[in-house]
C-alpha cells in the first residue's frame, strides 16, 4: 500500500497497537499518521509514546485524511459520528473497530455515502499476534477492503467476512477469545501449581503450551482433532487428563461461552445505544 495519510479516533488498546503496527510496517510515517484521545494527558503521553501528532479535536484530526479509524467504544460512536458528520467525505475510508455497531449504523450517523469497513481485532494485536475480521458496508469496494486488511496485517492476521451477521459470532469467538486463553492458562498453572511446581515456572509452561499448540494449528493446517491424537499416546498419560476435561465439561463450557457471548453481540447489535 502506498503510504497514505490516516487518523485513528481513539489510541486506546487497539488504537494504539494499530497505530505501532503502521509505522512498524511503513505504512504511514509519523508525519502521515495522527490520532486522537479524550483528554490532554492522555494525547500527551500517547504523543510521547507514539512519536505522532495527537489531539483531542477529532474533527481537526479526519480533515483531509484518506483513511479515518473509528477505534472508540460502541457508547462513545453516537458522539463520534456527530462531531464528524460534517467534515468526512464520501472520498474518504471509515474503518469502525467498535464491537456490535453496525455498518449501516456508523454509515447513517456520517449522513453521506461513506465507504465504511468493520474490522473485529483482538487484543494480541499488541504484539503482532492479533486476529482481525473485516467486512464491507454498502459503499465500500474491493479497494477499500484491501486497504483495510493491509492496514490490520500489520498486526497479525486478518480474514474477511462477507455476511455482517457473523461479526457477531466473530466478536464472540475471536475478540472475546483471549479471555477463555487467559482462563485456561491460569487453570492449567493452578494445576501445575497444585502438584508442586513454583507459580511462575506453571504458568511460563501453560502459557507456551497454549502458544505452540496454537501455533502449530495454523502452521499445520491440521485439525486440531488430529493433533490431539498425536500427544494422546495409547495408555499415556494425556488421555486420563482429557477424560478429566471432559468430566469437568470443559469441552461444553466453551461452547456455551461463544454462544452467550455471540447472542449478547446481536442484542447490542439490533441497539447499539443500549
Amino acid at each position: 500500500m502506498t503510504k497514505r495519510s490516516i487518523a485513528i479516533v481513539g489510541l486506546g488498546t487497539i488504537g494504539a497497537a494499530l497505530a505501532s503496527g503502521i509505522l512498524k510496517a511503513g505504512l504511514a510515517t509519523r508525519e502521515t499518521l495522527a490520532g486522537s484521545t479524550a483528554h490532554p494527558e492522555t494525547a500527551a503521553e500517547a504523543a510521547r509514546r507514539l512519536g505522532i501528532p495527537v489531539t483531542c479535536d477529532n474533527r481537526t484530526l479526519v480533515r483531509g485524511k484518506d483513511i479515518v479509524v473509528l477505534a472508540v467504544k460502541p457508547k462513545t460512536m453516537p458522539k463520534v459520528l456527530s462531531e464528524l458528520r460534517e467534515v468526512v467525505l464520501p472520498s474518504q475510508l471509515v474503518i469502525s473497530v467498535a464491537a456490535a455497531t453496525p455498518t449501516r449504523f456508523v454509515e447513517e450517523g456520517l449522513g453521506k455515502p461513506i465507504p465504511v469497513v468493520r474490522a473485529m481485532p483482538n487484543t494480541p494485536c499488541r504484539i503482532g499476534l492479533g486476529m482481525t475480521a473485516i467486512c464491507p458496508g454498502r459503499h465500500a469496494r474491493p479497494e477499500h477492503l484491501k486497504a483495510a486488511r493491509e492496514l490490520f496485517s500489520s498486526v497479525g492476521r486478518v480474514a474477511q467476512i462477507e455476511d455482517e451477521e457473523l461479526m457477531d459470532a466473530v466478536t464472540a469467538l475471536s475478540g472475546s477469545g483471549p479471555a477463555y486463553a487467559y482462563i485456561i492458562v491460569e487453570a492449567l498453572a493452578e494445576g501445575g501449581v497444585k502438584m508442586g511446581l513454583p507459580r511462575k515456572l506453571a504458568t511460563e509452561l501453560a502459557a507456551q503450551a497454549i502458544l505452540g499448540g496454537a501455533a502449530l494449528v495454523l502452521e499445520s493446517g491440521e485439525h486440531p482433532a488430529l493433533l490431539k491424537d498425536d500427544v494422546t499416546t495409547p495408555a499415556g498419560v494425556t488421555i486420563d487428563g482429557i477424560m478429566a476435561l471432559e468430566e469437568g465439561g470443559l469441552r461444553v463450557a466453551l461452547i456455551r461461552a461463544v454462544m452467550a457471548a455471540t447472542e449478547r453481540g446481536k442484542a447490542l447489535s439490533q441497539n447499539p445505544l443500549s
